[in-house]
């Protein structure tokens, strides 16, 4: 099928799946055929439809087949951002959309602002397909479990080119990160994300300007990345909770959440503040209490400690003001406790008590669920205390951030042919397997179950211990003894 047909079937389906007006077609055709390298003419056949990430890497490999563009991974993924930025308006008329949505309703907004992104490209749909993605019951719930295969490795001869394309150019301080506003528009290049194709929404946050996004690699339903305007350090402190409070005042259909501020519990960007959001129910939204209390100064706030693999207080109220208070106190009250007998200290050379929360509005009250976090690392856990032990490595030795906290495992892509190779060893035991999982193997029982469903499973439990490691009361007396301090 000729490169033209391709761009003609691209954008009748970007048309149809973005309500475009037919008028313009010629217009983006002469667009997209100029960023192609290819004359326009007058022929507008098109072929049986396929998905828009599916049209774009035709595209893509025809102008490498007649030698239009190098096949280079960066410089690819840049022209295909620039042929979908082609169709989607400047950011001030996609903001204006999205509130005017918003006054019909918070839903119609995010439901508008997502089909943007993802029809735009933005959201890369067809390579987050490839995940490995099921849930697995636990003593916590169903966990998610995600082994992470959506972002395309690039081969070793791709490798040494990048390095020498890279020192040709100048050293680069924009943006200054992956998360500032000046992304928005931003081609891209060498070994930086291409992001014409990207938008983003200012939003309101305890009267200051933040920005509303999607995740191009999602790992849940909407994900969403609400970002600071400045280039600021991550940080929790009251002004976080005043934020996530508002946020799902205005977005309720939505949970949000936020890294903690520390290495080893923070999350992979301490570098640029941020939260997390999205409109996915993850297991830790249906943990139990196991143990209540209350607090006299906080009459309108209710207190839970969660059934969780982590150490969890839970807030609830609709006293707005109330469960703001309540949180910053029982930060303040953690950012200074200490415990020796379990390991636990607040400071030494440096802080190491932190929280990781998460905000939600259900049936008309705040929730608020504050993850205590401790940073510390010894010479027997080199890595953190409170963070994946030794004997889980073979299977998860990365940080701990809010997404795994909630519930929700992101595993290592080697995971995937390791775990095939479990399989069918088990299955027939001269095939052998990568021999730094063979302790955890050892303690397989299966007898007559499923082998698949078996190994599954066997990964839901490894990663409920995971998080396990993380939490820094491992019995409820342990956690009663912080409580007095509040």
């Amino acid at each position: 099928m000729s490169l033209e047909i391709k761009i003609n079937t691209l954008i009748h389906e970007v048309m149809t799946k973005l309500s475009l007006n037919e008028r313009d077609f010629i217009y983006y055709k002469n667009k997209v055929s100029y960023l192609c390298g290819l004359e326009p003419a007058d022929n507008n056949t098109t072929e049986l439809s396929k998905s828009i990430p599916e049209l774009l890497d035709d595209i893509i490999t025809l102008l490498v087949a007649e030698q239009k563009i190098e096949d280079i991974f960066d410089f690819k993924e840049i022209l295909s951002a620039q042929i979908m930025d082609t169709f989607i308006s400047v950011p001030s008329v996609i903001e204006t959309q999205f509130y005017q949505q918003y006054n019909r309703s918070p839903i119609a907004a995010t439901d508008y602002f997502f089909n943007l992104s993802t029809v735009s490209n933005y959201i890369q749909s067809e390579r987050i397909k490839n995940n490995i993605h099921y849930k697995t019951p636990t003593a916590y719930g169903d966990l998610d479990i995600t082994i992470n295969l959506s972002k395309p490795e690039k081969d070793p001869e791709e490798i040494k080119k990048l390095k020498k394309l890279e020192a040709a150019q100048h050293s680069k301080h924009y943006p200054k990160c992956m998360l500032c506003v000046e992304n928005e528009g931003y081609a891209g290049r060498i070994n930086y994300p291409a992001r014409s194709n990207h938008r983003i929404v200012e939003l309101n946050l305890n009267q200051e300007p933040w920005y509303f996004q999607y995740s191009p690699y999602a790992y849940y339903n909407e994900h969403a990345i609400i970002l600071n305007k400045e280039h600021s350090p991550m940080i929790i402190n009251k002004n976080t909770f005043i934020r996530l409070i508002e946020f799902v005042e205005q977005f309720p259909h939505y949970f949000i959440g936020s890294n903690a501020d520390l290495p080893i519990v923070g999350g992979s960007m301490l570098t640029h503040d941020h939260y997390q959001a999205g409109r996915y129910k993850f297991a830790m939204d249906d943990a139990p209490s196991i143990y209540d209390f209350h607090l006299p100064q906080f009459a309108d706030v209710s207190f839970d400690i969660l059934k969780w693999p982590l150490s969890v207080i839970r807030l609830t109220s609709n006293n707005k003001e109330e469960i703001i208070a309540a949180a910053t106190h029982i930060l303040t009250q953690w950012q200074q406790y200490t415990d020796e007998s379990i390991g636990l200290i607040a400071e030494t050379d440096q802080p190491h008590n932190t929280i990781t929360p998460i905000a939600r509005f259900k049936d008309g009250n705040y929730e608020l669920d504050l993850v205590l976090r401790n940073n510390r690392t010894t010479e027997q856990y080199p890595l953190g205390i409170f963070h994946p032990h030794q004997k889980h490595h073979h299977i998860k030795k990365e940080n701990i951030g809010l997404i795994e906290v909630m519930g929700l495992a992101v595993l290592p892509a080697r995971l995937k042919q390791d775990i095939q190779d479990i399989k069918a060893h088990l299955k027939n035991n001269a095939l052998p397997y990568n021999p730094i999982h063979q302790e955890w193997v050892s303690t397989f029982d299966i007898s007559d179950e499923d082998i698949d469903q078996y190994v599954d499973r066997a990964l839901g439990h490894k990663f409920a211990e995971i998080l396990q490691d993380a939490g820094v009361f491992k019995h409820l007396d342990e956690f009663k003894r912080f409580l007095l301090q509040l």
